[in-house]
């Protein structure tokens, strides 16, 4: 049964230059217990969809149409009062740049001792910090240093620290925005295990937002391509990957190094994505794009279903496929 059902979702932000749609048409579904990892370049939605999840967009952006189905019932008709009981109760947010959000002048393990007590004020503050120390050893910390400040802690011991208060009220999803940004890959590779581990014995869903093709590649179990504001291909891990057939899916692969397979020469994606502001009428990569012909220029394309999980929207792949 899916936890999460998001239908034709479009958010935007009012800018100086204009009505910016930075989420457009989004829809995809994530079950319980299993991950979905949304990959693509800076600025192609993934954050902004990310915070529409939580409703927690800025003054300057709203959810334009769509539906966010949550245990069956849509988000967008809940008021702010039933919102503030549903984050971290329910659905918890690893933010970008987590490390810095920790407060500096309060010790870490009274930060996540305060955001249990204030979901769960019938809670004693003994019990609530047994819970923060049995969330240290979850994360692979010390009960020692609960009672260190955020600047006597390392980059990594951070963001464990962030994700240990991500927990603290036993979520039943997890959006986690760039878990491991300015991390040294043997910490990233840490931090993932664990994450991975929580994950299979709370059996909580997890949503991965990553420009980090392996990170994604390597924790989630379905994938979603983001690019300018659309999901352009999206399946299991295996059918992405191995089969991508989208040409952006393809390019990103290609601008990747690898360890595994045969020595190859990076390809650098051309040009850059378009306005959002005043986007294309038709496919939004097609002047990146080596395999665009004219109708791509002036027609949106159509979902082509590959398998029943996998899916891509491209006009081309469209005529390759059913031949």
């Amino acid at each position: 049964m899916a936890l999460l059902e998001v239908e034709n979702l479009t958010i935007g932000y009012q800018s100086q230059k204009g009505f910016l749609k930075a989420v457009e048409g989004v829809s995809f579904s994530l079950d319980k217990g299993r991950s979905f990892g949304f990959v693509g370049e800076s600025g192609c939605g993934k954050t902004t969809l990310g915070m529409a999840l939580m409703r927690l967009l800025p003054p300057n952006g709203r959810i334009e149409g769509g539906r966010i189905l949550f245990d069956g019932e849509d988000l967008l008709k809940k008021s702010e009062e039933e919102m503030r009981e549903i984050r971290w109760q329910e659905m918890a947010m690893v933010f970008q740049a987590a490390m810095n959000a920790l407060n500096p002048v309060h010790r870490v393990g009274d930060q996540i001792t305060e955001a249990i007590l204030t979901h769960n004020p019938l809670l004693g503050k003994k019990e609530a910090s047994d819970q923060v120390e049995e969330l240290f050893r979850l994360v692979g910390l010390s009960k020692d240093r609960l009672r260190d400040y955020p600047h006597h802690y390392s980059g990594g011991m951070k963001q464990r620290a962030i994700i240990a208060m991500a927990l603290a009220c036993r979520p039943k999803l997890i959006i986690a925005d760039e878990p491991t940004t300015a991390l040294d890959v043997i910490v990233q590779d840490q931090i993932l295990e664990e994450i991975n581990t929580i994950q299979k014995e709370f059996n909580i869903s997890i949503i991965y937002i990553s420009h980090d093709i392996a990170i994604v590649a390597d924790v989630s179990h379905d994938i979603g391509i983001m690019y300018a504001g659309q999901l352009v291909e999206f399946g299991a891990r295996e059918e992405v990957f191995e089969s991508p057939k989208h040409p952006y899916t393809k390019a990103l692969l290609s601008s990747y190094p690898t360890l595994a397979g045969e020595k190859s020469q990076l390809k650098p994606i051309p040009g850059e994505a378009p306005s959002l502001i005043n986007p294309p009428s038709g496919c939004r990569f097609c002047d990146r794009c080596p395999e665009a012909r004219g109708s791509c220029r002036n027609n949106p394309p159509l979902w082509l279903e590959i398998t029943p999980k996998h899916k891509v929207l491209c006009h081309q792949c469209e005529k390759h496929c059913l031949k």
